[in-house]
């Protein structure tokens, strides 16, 4: 029985989809004028879990995940510039180039990351018709109005706005003290912004209301909806989503439809924290890419493992010496399951297969669910084969690539340079230390370090 804690309701459900055996599940996606941090990538790791879980139990799962490559303004609130443009303006390059660029770089991390590709990618610059339509459905309904930088939703017609972040009406009300502009709400928010008059952008549209663009949250409503109708099962995305952007799609899509529920479970992330308890941001100086990591000597994996050693629902401090960690954990799953693999494969332990899928049918307890996994691995009652073959079954949903393993022959070369950085360590000569790693990372492999010793493996 799968329990999922549900944002609308803030408490775990039993999850019943509209249909038997079948889910529609939305995922926000990236904007694509930068490079994803590996906090974004947090949220792409869940989603990829909690499809594998949903799989696991016997759904077929139709996954959408959107490319914002249009719309999205520096702030959520509908102010400042559209992030592809100042994207274009950093780096000199058209809008589009930028976005097939960094789409691609988004692909290839969750490649990296062995998360599974939803069914369907779609493009807000391909949905443009579709967001126009649904925009016009608002207008007949009376939910809009327009002022001169564009077509706006009129929040103050829905009575249970903001019920998905439980947003205060006495503090939305104070908003109206704040300088508006011709905003009649502070809360009211852009679904079509008009292009400035005095220049043309590269991405603008014809619409009935003037050339200009979408807002960010009509195409997330216009994409969704199109694939998956109008109500479907799941949506996800980052806590950062609730307040705003999911809360503005909630509300244009009810009164779009005059359905209720939209979406019949909300399920968000928490945020990757730094040592400081800053969330990383794009903004900051805190922004970590897969790269990074790579080039720190981290398998993508050792990622993945790391975010699973924590409830999605539960903040996660990220450091290089837990990430560190994680990383030796890892290696020592990979190393025993190489061992285990040339016993041949053999019956799965039931017992432990309940537990394992139990801990994850309670709300993706992917701690839990490791535990069982070490659980196992130290069980001596329990035959090598049988280990192999239940461990191949736990990772169809943890997705750590234990069944592609293969015993790495180490050239002795590298053995070398190890142990000549283990000399260098004890003599506390870091320097030296640090650029024999580099020279090891430089030739495909990667050193860990632990209290029994160093762990090489190929990248």
């Amino acid at each position: 029985m799968l329990k999922l804690f549900n944002t609308l309701t803030r408490k775990k459900e039993i999850f019943k989809p509209l249909k038997d055996n079948s889910v529609g599940m939305y995922c926000c996606g990236p904007t694509v004028y930068n490079y994803a941090h590996i906090g974004n990538l947090r949220s792409y790791i869940f989603e990829d879990i909690l499809k594998r879980t949903l799989s696991f139990n016997g759904f077929k799962v139709n996954h959408v995940t959107n490319i914002t490559d249009v719309g999205h303004l520096t702030s959520d609130a509908d102010e400042g510039e559209d992030k592809m443009l100042v994207a274009m303006k950093r780096e000199g390059k058209s809008a589009y180039d930028i976005a097939e660029f960094y789409t691609k770089a988004f692909q290839e991390d969750i490649k990296k990351l062995n998360i599974i590709s939803p069914t369907i990618w779609c493009k807000a610059t391909a949905h443009i018709k579709e967001q126009i339509a649904l925009i016009k459905t608002l207008e007949k309904k009376g939910f809009t109005y327009q002022t001169k930088e564009g077509i706006y939703f009129d929040t103050s017609k829905i009575k249970d706005y903001g019920k998905l972040a439980r947003l205060n009406k006495e503090d939305l009300q104070a908003g109206k003290r704040v300088d508006l502009g011709e905003k009649k709400n502070k809360t009211d928010f852009a679904l079509w912004k008009f292009s400035p008059e005095d220049k043309q952008r590269e991405m603008e549209w014809a619409s009935p209301w003037g050339q200009g663009f979408p807002g960010w949250h009509i195409e997330c409503s216009a994409m969704s909806m199109k694939y998956l109708g109008e109500q479907f099962d799941v949506h996800c995305g980052g806590i950062d989503h609730i307040p705003v952007h999911h809360t503005n799609e909630i509300a244009q899509s009810e009164s779009a439809t005059g359905k209720k529920p939209w979406v019949r479970y909300w399920l968000h992330n928490e945020f990757l924290l730094l040592a400081s308890g800053d969330k990383m941001a794009k903004s900051g100086k805190n922004f970590l890419t897969l790269s990074t990591l790579e080039e720190k000597g981290f398998h993508p994996l050792d990622y993945r493992y790391f975010c699973l050693s924590a409830v999605y629902r539960n903040p996660l401090m990220f450091s290089y010496e837990a990430l560190q960690g994680a990383q030796i954990s890892r290696r020592k799953l990979n190393d025993k399951i190489v061992e285990m693999k040339e016993a041949g494969t053999g019956n799965i332990n039931k017992i432990y297969l309940e537990n394992f899928i139990k801990t994850l049918n309670d709300d993706l307890n992917t701690p839990q669910a490791l535990a069982v996994l070490h659980n196992l691995l130290k069980d001596s009652k329990v035959k090598d084969q049988d280990k192999y073959s239940t461990l191949l079954k736990f990772d169809e949903i943890l997705g750590l690539g234990l069944k592609d393993l293969k015993k790495d022959k180490i050239p002795a070369e590298i053995i070398k340079l190890a142990k000549e950085r283990e000399l260098a360590r004890k003599n506390k000569d870091w320097s030296t230390s640090d650029q024999l790693r580099d020279k090891i990372n430089s030739l495909g492999y990667s050193i860990a370090d632990s209290k029994e010793g160093y762990q090489l493996a190929k990248k």
